[in-house]
């Protein structure tokens, strides 16, 4: 199985990015977190292995989403 590679969106003092973990650069960066989502999760659908971390404005951790689904590690049940 390939390395995860693993997405932050995050804000910051111009708005919000999406950022490869690591990386030196943002993938994507925009105005509203919605926009910024949504383009991060586009990119790292694109991927074999990936996810997509997700923060609060304050940088707390709030969710993580993982693509495609069934390389979750520890899928929720439901």
């Amino acid at each position: 199985m390939t390395k995860r590679k693993t997405y932050h969106v995050t804000k910051t003092d111009d708005g919000w990015q999406g950022k490869l973990e690591g990386g030196q650069r943002a993938s994507v960066k925009g105005n509203t977190k919605e926009e910024v989502l949504k383009k991060t999760i586009e990119i790292a659908k694109n991927q074999d292995n990936s996810s997509v971390k997700i923060h609060k404005s304050d940088g707390k951790f709030q969710e993580e989403r993982t693509y495609p689904k069934k390389s979750d590690p520890f899928p929720p049940e439901g």
